[in-house]
């Protein structure tokens, strides 16, 4: 972006917030994050002495919360939804009500307030478990029917929705993310990849449901880069747009996650368990042509990086106590 932007991060202590927050920040923008602090604010302490970083502690299922926050600030330019329910085990966990509170009530609010404001974009972070599963096995892109399997997905949908439907605003943006993977101001120790790497690393085994079962996985890095792209792009690539974010390459089976782990941890025993599990059942392979050809994107990132980078991060004592609550949105992981 050559234009120095006012960017808002909603969830912006988060997995995804933290780091977009200081990736922004280095590249010379002004960010107000804001984040009710479920899992504490430590992510965001780097940050805290940036002439231009802004931090409100504001919960966004309140009907004036980005108004308030903004009050007596500078004009702010786009918007980048993060906050809500993330993943299906700690939607299940807080029941639908809340989850549609958060995951999409809260987005229309926030939206509307957006508008109010003369904000120019929103970019909003959706999930590629909206597509739920693939008829006749064939790779899903953004043109592809949704079947939401989980309360999660359901949320995420209902929010697109409203956004796609929305012709004046803000322009919406949304990028369907894969899995996420990779070390974070705020790391995720209940994201499959890095989830894996802590459980051969702390105990030398790992217990694996739903074998066989392809997934798609993206560094967290190349999503931060994903989004600014997104932010930087022209509005005709931007207004009513969905894009899978990811890579061709990040599309992979769980025993293919395991054989990465195992290289570097081939002391590790693997369990395998015929056990199935209600809810996000995803066994699909994701295209990523568009994001590619409309914004140009191309993931830096590997799976094997992200085995390397959690191993060394847990190795070395960066992160003491991956076992904390606080890295987990859900206590409940599915494997």
């Amino acid at each position: 972006m050559d234009k120095k932007n006012h960017i808002i991060i909603t969830g912006g202590a988060g997995y995804i917030g933290s780091l977009l927050t200081s990736e922004l920040l280095r590249l010379g923008h002004r960010v107000t994050a804001l984040d009710s602090l479920l899992f504490g604010g430590e992510s965001l302490i780097a940050s805290m002495a940036h002439p231009n970083f802004r931090f409100v502690k504001t919960d966004v299922t309140q009907p004036r919360a980005l108004l308030d926050s903004l009050r007596g600030q500078p004009q702010a330019d786009a918007v980048v939804h993060l906050a809500g329910i993330v993943g299906f085990p700690a939607c299940q966990a807080v029941g639908k009500e809340v989850a549609w509170r958060y995951n999409v009530e809260a987005v229309q609010q926030v939206y509307e307030q957006s508008a109010s404001l003369g904000v120019e974009r929103f970019v909003y972070a959706s999930s590629y478990s909206n597509y739920g599963f693939a008829e006749e096995n064939a790779p899903v892109d953004e043109s592809t029917p949704l079947h939401p399997q989980s309360l999660y997905a359901e949320t995420k949908v209902a929010a697109e929705d409203f956004l796609l439907a929305q012709k004046e605003g803000p322009a919406p943006l949304i990028f369907r993310l894969a899995t996420l993977f990779g070390i974070s101001p705020r790391t995720r120790f209940d994201l499959i990849l890095n989830q894996f790497v802590l459980e051969a690393f702390a105990k030398r085994e790992l217990i694996i449901y739903q074998r066989g079962y392809s997934r798609s996985f993206i560094h967290l890095r190349d999503v931060v880069r994903g989004i600014i792209l997104g932010l930087d792009a022209p509005e005709e690539k931007v207004r009513g747009q969905v894009y899978n974010l990811g890579t061709d390459d990040g599309n992979l089976t769980k025993d293919e996650i395991v054989n990465l782990v195992l290289k570097r941890l081939p002391e590790t025993h693997i369990h395998y368990k015929d056990l199935t599990f209600g809810g996000d059942m995803r066994d699909i392979t994701v295209s990523f042509e568009k994001i590619k050809r409309e914004l140009g994107f191309e993931a830096t990132l590997n799976a094997d990086d992200g085995v390397r980078e959690v191993l060394y991060a847990l190795q070395s004592g960066l992160i003491k106590k991956p076992q904390d609550g606080r890295y987990r949105n859900a206590r409940f992981i599915v494997q």
